[in-house]
């Protein structure tokens, strides 16, 4: 049985005004958030001094905090001792975006698409590499399959960036590089790094 109601005139703009203004929070949520949505939300949150400095840095390794991320997305607030990086990797069908909130990291990355399955070693061909500067308050957004390291080349200053991937990392692939051959190593899935 249906049920129908009658608006009258002067109530029928608010009750319109409502039902569109409830259906676009409802159309936002459902969209995925795009790069330019996870860098604005990156530099956003770098600006956050509070936030920067509460993360516990350790001399030894990488340290990081899990964080709220736009519509749905996985970000991370990660601190990078002197000297360390991620070594090659990709974060298969995620797009992503990061940005230095404290020092300066070093992103070099590869500029090709790679086959996202069935083989184990790749020739690259010349002219694939790309090197960029990151220093405090500069980041990048990047597509899938971005194959990349991210590295702080400091000998004595910590580096700390915050990082967003859309949808939540379903995997990184990681990667070995000996000169132009680059070798697949392993497959992790969250469970792995949670």
């Amino acid at each position: 049985m249906s049920v129908s109601r009658s608006i009258s005139p002067s109530h029928s703009r608010s009750a319109v005004g409502s039902a569109s203004a409830a259906y676009a929070q409802i159309e936002a949520r459902a969209q995925a958030p795009t790069q330019a949505d996870l860098l604005d939300f990156v530099r956003r949150t770098a600006a956050d001094a509070e936030l920067i400095a509460s993360l516990p840095l350790d001399p030894e390794g990488r340290t990081w905090v899990r964080l709220e991320g736009p519509g749905g997305s996985e970000a991370w607030l990660i601190g990078w001792p002197p000297g360390t990086g991620t070594g090659w990797h990709d974060h298969a069908d995620s797009v992503g975006a990061f940005l230095t909130a404290s020092g300066e990291l070093k992103e070099n990355s590869l500029a090709a698409r790679l086959p996202t399955d069935g083989w184990k070693t790749l020739e690259l061909a010349d002219g694939v590499d790309r090197e960029r500067r990151l220093p405090t308050g500069q980041g990048r957004a990047f597509g899938r399959h971005h194959v990349h390291e991210v590295l702080n080349e400091s000998t004595d200053q910590h580096a700390i960036s915050v990082h967003a991937y859309y949808p939540p990392l379903p995997q990184i692939r990681r990667y070995s590089r000996t000169g132009q051959v680059l070798r697949l190593e392993q497959v992790e899935r969250p469970e792995d790094w949670q």
